[in-house]
């Protein structure tokens, strides 16, 4: 497709024809004049877009362009927004329960919910924190650049070089990425194939994060919230101190971000929990979808080449090959690669092609 710039510069040097050849000419040859740059024009109009495959997909692309760019560049810069919201909120909630929450569990808890609260609890805030950190600076992998061996199953459009299974193009990062999931701007990153499983724990361990924080502070934000309601009865109960007022305020702000981000991020955490049971990713599956419908118009059935079954799609995302690596890759901080170098895909063993009669 051509810039921008020629296009302009072409249209200027049709008008500059115009206005040049007119006065020479006679009235009654101008409308034919006319005509001629009219269809010139319009030839040099579709020229910029036209093509045999062209269709109502490929214009609506064309139209909304302007848009696409700006929200490309829009969440690319606020990418640095939206981690810092994240760092911000994360540590807040960690503040007020150091400050708030574990003096009181401390005084008022039996010794074994006490030592059950400070194991859980660091051991889950360990896990937020290592795989945040390695979701959002693990590189999700790209293609190389140079001619290679490797198969390709067509070549990408902008960035002019062959793509192998399962990559697509992320306009934000404006390059190809392995195994491409989607782009975060909670990570400022792509989710792909060598951080996918940082990402999908990240997910897990902040929506359990979450609901801990919920159900164990859900007696303290119902006293807090009745001690700030009762502020505004008549006649008006003994005054509480300052700091007494900040703690009631900082239990009712813990309890309801928590539990807010408790059910957005833990229906986002399912759903992505659904697609690596089916092998999918969140690009592949409306392409699946798609290809689902197609061939069912033709009496077909589609095969997922991706999927080896619920439990093996999990150890291979997981990067489980023996019972131990269930403690010492998914239950501790691990940082192992995925399986495969995200360029080439075996498939099921029980089935190679993707359709069925």
């Amino acid at each position: 497709m051509r810039s921008w710039s020629w296009f302009l510069s072409r249209v200027m040097r049709l008008f500059l024809r115009w206005f040049r050849l007119c006065p020479r000419r006679g009235r009654r040859k101008r409308p034919s004049r006319i005509r001629d740059l009219w269809n010139y024009g319009t030839l040099l109009l579709k020229s910029l877009h036209y093509n045999v495959l062209t269709n109502s997909d490929t214009v609506l692309d064309c139209v909304f362009e302007p848009i696409y760019w700006l929200v490309d560049n829009m969440t690319r810069w606020f990418g640095v927004v939206f981690v810092s919201l994240v760092i911000l909120l994360t540590s807040s909630v960690v503040i007020i329960v150091y400050l708030c929450v574990l003096p009181i569990i401390f005084s008022t808890y039996p010794v074994h919910w006490i030592l059950w609260h400070l194991c859980y609890g660091h051991w889950n805030l360990l896990m937020l924190v290592y795989h945040y950190y390695k979701a959002t600076t693990t590189c999700p992998g790209s293609p190389p650049q140079e001619k290679s061996e490797i198969p390709t199953v067509t070549i990408c459009k902008k960035c002019i070089v062959p793509k192998p299974a399962r990559t697509h193009h992320c306009s934000i990062c404006n390059r190809c990425i392995l195994k491409m999931d989607h782009h975060c701007p909670w990570l400022n990153n792509c989710v792909g194939h060598f951080n996918h499983r940082y990402f999908f724990s990240f997910c897990l361990f902040m929506t359990m994060a979450c609901i801990y924080c919920s159900i164990s502070a859900k007696d303290m934000f119902l006293d807090a919230y009745n001690a700030i309601e009762s502020s505004y009865q008549t006649p008006p109960p003994p005054a509480f101190t300052h700091q007494e007022r900040m703690v009631h305020k900082s239990l009712v702000y813990l309890w309801v971000l928590t539990s807010s981000v408790a059910v957005a991020l833990g229906a986002l955490t399912l759903w992505h929990a659904v697609l690596i049971t089916r092998g999918e990713t969140s690009v592949e599956r409306h392409i699946n979808r798609k290809e689902r419908k197609r061939l069912r118009l033709k009496g077909k059935v589609f095969r997922n080449p991706y999927h080896h079954g619920k439990m093996n799609n999990w150890k291979i995302f997981l990067g489980v090959e023996k019972q131990s690596d269930w403690l010492t890759r998914v239950l501790l901080p691990s940082g192992h690669l995925p399986h495969g170098d995200g360029l080439t895909w075996d498939g099921p063993s029980h089935r190679i092609n993707t359709m069925a009669i």
